[in-house]
């Protein structure tokens, strides 16, 4: 609605939106809804009402999004559906993630940097961040000797 200059004209009839329904489709279609176009969100599994979330975000042609926790209380069926989607939409855009998954994160993800109490700990790919001493005494933790 922001393009077509109407976001705050609430007393105009319906059918002045009509215009937006091709855009709006397609977005659907990106993120594999097309098929629920006419289900409430209500109704919508979980996973499906992340991929609606997306949607609504590339509504606004971002240059760059930013995620927090996209898989967060995901059942396994809908991670991968939505790590491809992400994966998808990142093409061409950048996204800003904050993800505690660490098979999402070492999926998805071209650099991670691991904070910890607001400093940074590590920065780089997934295969040298996740074996950093720093990084594995952080969120793994440390055995001590008896």
């Amino acid at each position: 609605q922001r393009k077509l200059g109407t976001s705050f004209h609430f007393w105009k009839p319906e059918s002045s939106l009509y215009a937006l329904n091709d855009e709006a489709m397609a977005l659907l279609e990106q993120v594999d809804l097309g098929s629920f176009a006419q289900t409430q969100t209500v109704e919508l599994p979980y996973g499906r009402k992340r991929a609606l979330e997306i949607a609504t975000t590339l509504a606004l042609d971002p240059e760059l999004m930013l995620l927090d926790e996209p898989t967060q209380g995901m059942g396994h069926e809908d991670v991968g559906r939505v790590v491809e989607l992400i994966r998808k939409v990142a093409a061409n855009r950048t996204v800003l993630m904050v993800e505690h998954n660490m098979n999402v994160i070492a999926n998805l993800s071209d650099t991670i940097t691991v904070l910890a109490r607001g400093s940074v700990l590590a920065e780089g790919p997934y295969e040298t961040v996740s074996k950093d001493p720093r990084v594995l005494e952080a969120y793994v933790g440390t055995v001590e000797e008896v």
